[in-house]
């Protein structure tokens, strides 16, 4: 499923400007653009800017800049303003989308998608992300409407009949599971990759044993495979046996050492063993890599709390709850470090959520920390 960014074109801007006076400029900053030169474009969108300040098509690009730049606010600044001036665009509001999906915030990115998908139903790329989006979130009912019928275009990637067959079976939709799960043995044949997507579908149905067979097969024809040991981590991870667990999330480190998932889960793996201090350095670098890491978070929060550095925990705890605002076990921690710095009143309020919470949601947090919850990041990975 590859990504591409929608960058606008001269002919297709909205300047007001004689196209005279900022032709040149346009066609510097999308030559810059092309060459990977983002400083050079962006001071060519500059110019067409001051020129005609309300050229959705340099603002667009200006976000497209900021987004390979990775700065996600200054992209998303740009293509909203694009977006007022030009509501009409939906690349724009695909490359919101984006902005959205990289920071892997999957809610915020599904109404862009959903307002292509509504205006350009043939838009492949826009269907592909929302049905991500979808199944991410484990709405796997929406994940077959956004994908099934990109088969005809979609059907020899391994992700997407990966994510087609786990939905699928998901949402007892078992005529498609199996016609999906036997053209992804088609097309994988027998290669390290097709084992891995196998022992991936039978993590996401908790069965184990059929998991670690798939991932074993992986492992002798594709030992260096990216995120094969995170996923045998977390097979070892469901089982309990956290020393083993440790020693694949490493090799995965190893492998992809800016993967933060990899250091996150060596922090639950090692406050489950006891060695507090390595599960808060591995916490640390976790957030430092991916601050929307709600689980690392959470685990600092209670590292913090065991030591009563009652403070800090409460400055984990916010951090966290602005990822996961619904969490359960998030509150109930909350009320106990307020308890303990004498904040009865607030505490009171924080018990009196959990008990709210408690008939509404199920708490991904603690499910995903425990092993209870299959994350997936390979997914996104690459997109």
């Amino acid at each position: 499923m590859e990504v591409c960014l929608w960058v606008a074109t001269g002919a297709g801007a909205m300047a007001q400007d004689p196209r005279t006076l900022i032709a040149p400029s346009y066609g510097a900053g999308e030559q810059a653009l092309h060459q990977g030169d983002l400083a050079a474009a962006e001071m060519a969108f500059r110019r067409v800017l001051a020129l005609a300040p309300n050229d959705a098509g340099a603002h667009a690009n200006l976000g497209v800049v900021y987004m390979r730049q990775r700065s996600w606010k200054q992209a998303l600044d740009e293509l909203e303003t694009a977006r007022r001036l030009a509501p009409k665009l939906a690349g724009i509001r695909l490359n919101i989308g984006l902005v959205y999906f990289r920071q892997e915030d999957y809610s915020h990115a599904v109404p862009a998608f959903e307002s292509v998908v509504h205006d350009e139903p043939n838009c492949e790329q826009a269907r592909q992300l929302l049905g991500i989006c979808y199944f991410l979130d484990d709405r796997y009912s929406d994940t077959i409407g956004a994908l099934e019928g990109l088969w005809p275009v979609s059907n020899t990637d391994l992700n997407y009949l990966y994510v087609l067959t786990v939905a699928a079976g998901k949402s007892g939709r078992h005529d498609l599971e199996n016609r999906a799960l036997e053209r992804l043995i088609d097309v994988g044949k027998d290669s390290a990759e097709l084992h891995l997507f196998l022992g991936r579908a039978f993590l996401s149905r908790g069965q184990d044993h059929q998991a670690l067979v798939e991932l074993g097969q992986a492992e002798k024809l594709g030992p260096r495979l990216p995120f094969l040991h995170y996923n045998l981590g977390l097979v070892y991870k469901r089982q309990h046996d956290f020393e083993k667990a440790r020693r694949e999330f490493l090799k995965d480190r190893d492998i992809e050492p800016d993967v933060a998932y990899n250091y996150d889960e060596l922090g639950t793996v090692s406050a489950a063993l006891g060695d507090d201090p390595a599960a808060e350095r591995y916490f640390r670098e976790a957030v430092r890599q991916d601050a929307r890491l709600g689980t690392s978070w959470y685990g600092l929060a209670k590292i913090h709390k065991q030591r009563k550095d009652y403070c800090e925990a409460l400055t984990a705890l916010e951090a966290a709850g602005k990822i996961d605002p619904d969490s359960v076990s998030l509150h109930y921690l909350r009320a106990q470090v307020l308890l303990a710095i004498g904040k009865k009143a607030d505490a009171r309020e924080e018990l009196a959520t959990v008990r709210k919470l408690q008939k509404q949601t199920t708490d991904k947090l603690e499910l995903a920390i425990s092993g209870g919850h299959y994350r997936d990041p390979q997914v996104t990975a690459g997109k």
